[in-house]
C-alpha cells in the first residue's frame, strides 16, 4: 500500500525537485476568467455538507454510507434539504438542486461540498446558482463525471479552485483518502503518476496504465478537465473555463470510439484546443469501436486530434472511471511532462 500511494503523489519535498528538473518547454495562463480564489483548508470537525444536484438518491443506504464516509475523515456531516427529493431520475427540480448548492455555500457550519453521485443533471442547475454568494464564501467542491460542468462552471463564474475528485460514494480506501488529505487538510504540493496496479505488482513489466505519449516535452499551465461528453455539452456556455495557456485532461466512461472522435471534433472546431499548453487523456473505461468494419482506434482518434497540436501531450493516464479517485485541483498551475507522465502543481490548492 506505502508503494501504492508513493507512485500516486509524490510528497512535497520530492515537488521541489521536479519543479526544478522540468523546465518548461511551453507556458501559458488562461486569459478573460476572474482572478483565482482558493478556498480554506479542512480541519478536523470541519462540516461537510452532502447533496446531490444531479442524479436522484432511491435508497437511505447509500446515504448512510456516505455519512459514515465523513465521519471516518474525522469530519461532521449535514444533509441537504432537499436531498430525497426525487423528478425522474433527478434529485428534484433544477431550482431545488440549485438551493442546496447555494445553502451551503451561505452556512458558516460547511467547509466542504460532497455530492454523493453523478449521473446526469449537474449543467442543467448553472443558471440558478448564487455565483455571487460562492464567490464571497469560498469552500472546497468535489466530485468527477457529471460533477464535471458543476466544478467547471463555479471555477469559471467565480475564479473558485474546484476539485475534480471523489464523490460521495466512492471506495475511500486508503489509496484515495491519503491524496484527499494531503491535498485538501494539509494543502501539500503533490504531484501525480500512474500507480502500479496490483496485477503488475510481480511481474518485470508493467501492463496496465502504461503511459502512451502522443507528444514528448514539458509544460505548464493551469490544469482543468473532466468527463469529455459532459465538457462537450457546456462547449459555448459561459461555464467553460477559457482554456488558452491551460492543461486540459479528459476522461469519458462507456463511449464507442466513433463518440469519442466527434466530441473531440466538437472541442476542435469550437476552438478549445489550440490554444492549449498540453492535454492528458485519462481512461475511457468501457469504450471501444462500434458498429462495423475498420473503426478508427483510441490511439489514432487522439493522434488525428491531438499531435498536430504540437503540444506536451500523452494519453492512458490513470484519471476517470477507475478506483482509486484522484484529487486534481481545477484551476491550479501545474507543471507536466509527457514522457513520465506526470503532473505537479507548482502551489497549494487551498488556503
Amino acid at each position: 500500500m506505502a508503494r501504492l500511494n508513493r507512485r500516486w503523489f509524490l510528497g512535497a519535498g520530492a515537488i521541489a525537485t521536479l519543479a526544478t528538473a522540468i523546465a518548461p518547454q511551453r507556458s501559458g495562463v488562461a486569459q478573460g476568467d476572474p482572478p483565482i480564489m482558493k478556498p480554506p483548508r479542512l480541519n478536523p470537525g470541519d462540516g461537510v455538507g452532502i447533496l446531490s444536484p444531479a442524479g436522484a438518491i432511491f435508497r437511505q443506504e447509500e446515504i448512510d454510507i456516505v455519512v459514515d464516509a465523513v465521519r471516518g475523515l474525522g469530519l461532521v456531516p449535514y444533509l441537504a434539504p432537499n436531498l430525497r427529493d426525487r423528478y425522474g431520475y433527478l434529485a428534484g427540480r433544477d431550482e431545488t438542486r440549485a438551493a442546496d448548492v447555494n445553502a451551503f455555500f451561505a452556512d458558516d457550519r460547511i467547509a466542504a461540498l460532497l455530492p454523493i453521485r453523478g449521473d446526469w443533471g449537474s449543467a442543467r442547475i448553472l443558471p440558478y446558482l448564487d455565483y455571487d454568494q460562492i464567490r464571497a464564501n469560498p469552500k472546497i467542491i468535489t466530485g468527477f463525471s457529471d460533477l464535471t460542468a458543476l466544478l467547471l462552471g463555479i471555477t469559471a463564474q467565480t475564479g473558485l479552485i474546484t476539485f475534480h475528485g471523489p464523490n460521495g460514494l466512492t471506495a475511500w480506501r486508503p489509496n484515495q483518502t491519503d491524496p484527499f488529505r494531503q491535498v485538501l487538510f494539509d494543502g501539500q504540493r503533490v504531484a501525480f503518476q500512474n500507480p502500479i496496479a496490483a496485477e503488475d505488482s510481480d511481474r518485470l513489466m508493467q501492463t496496465r496504465f502504461r503511459i502512451q505519449t502522443i507528444t514528448p516535452g514539458r509544460t505548464r499551465g493551469r490544469l482543468y478537465g473532466g468527463n469529455l461528453s459532459v465538457i462537450s455539452g457546456i462547449v459555448g456556455s459561459p461555464y467553460l473555463p477559457d482554456l488558452t495557456g491551460a492543461i486540459l485532461f479528459l476522461e469519458d466512461i462507456g463511449e464507442s470510439t466513433y463518440r469519442i472522435d466527434r466530441m473531440l471534433t466538437q472541442l476542435k472546431l469550437a476552438g478549445l484546443l489550440e490554444g492549449l499548453a498540453g492535454f492528458i487523456f485519462g481512461q475511457c473505461t468501457n469504450c471501444g469501436p462500434s458498429g462495423g468494419y475498420g473503426s478508427l482506434t483510441l490511439e489514432e482518434i487522439l493522434a488525428d486530434h491531438i499531435r498536430p497540436l504540437g503540444i506536451p501531450a500523452w494519453s492512458n493516464a490513470a484519471i476517470g472511471h477507475v478506483e482509486p479517485i484522484v484529487t486534481l485541483p481545477l484551476g491550479v498551475e501545474v507543471e507536466i511532462d509527457a514522457i513520465a507522465g506526470t503532473i505537479t502543481a507548482l502551489e497549494s490548492a487551498v488556503r
